[in-house]
């Protein structure tokens, strides 16, 4: 937590504040992913002639995520920069791009909570452990990545499913 108040009542006043992150992990819907490295963030808050703070920053972070194709953990890097203005209306501090600011209480800065949602906004789509990941087996889950399993590998075309049906209602045993 980091205390804002000074910066808020003193017009163009500036600082820079590097502290580290506590987060151990990012936990969403999806699941727990553990933190595997991070550096400590640089923020620098100024006061924009008395109506708005103004919160820059550099977010370095590695992250374990699964490949979205077996499953195996990838460590992942997030680079990213922190862009915040916070209007100051009534002695107090709004963001007008968010509706709920829980990473600020009263003039209160919550950095991990920050970089939580940041977080959460840069997410990526897909991670890969490799271009060419074979995933797994739909049948038994093996990995492919590290060696072929027994299964039947045979996929009929949907469309014939009709016709595959009829065979095996007329099969004489």
């Amino acid at each position: 937590m980091i205390d804002i108040s000074t910066i808020v009542k003193s017009i163009n006043k500036e600082t820079t504040i590097e502290t580290e992150l506590t987060l151990t992990s990012f936990e969403s819907r999806l699941g727990d992913y553990p933190i595997l490295k991070k550096q400590p963030i640089s923020l620098h808050i100024s006061n924009v002639e008395n109506a708005a703070v103004h919160i820059t920053g550099t977010v370095d972070i590695d992250i374990a995520i699964p490949c979205s194709r077996c499953l195996e953990e990838v460590p992942t890097n997030m680079h990213f920069d922190i862009d915040k203005t916070l209007k100051i209306t009534d002695g107090a501090l709004v963001d007008e791009e968010m509706e709920e600011t829980d990473y600020l209480i009263g003039f209160e800065l919550d950095v991990d909570k920050l970089v939580y949602a940041e977080i959460l906004v840069n997410w990526p789509m897909r991670v890969l452990c490799k271009d060419d990941c074979k995933g797994i087996c739909k049948v038994c889950g093996m990995n492919l990545n590290k060696g072929t399993c027994s299964c039947d590998s045979f996929v009929p075309d949907p469309r014939m499913a009709a016709f595959q049906d009829i065979f095996n209602k007329f099969k004489e045993v």
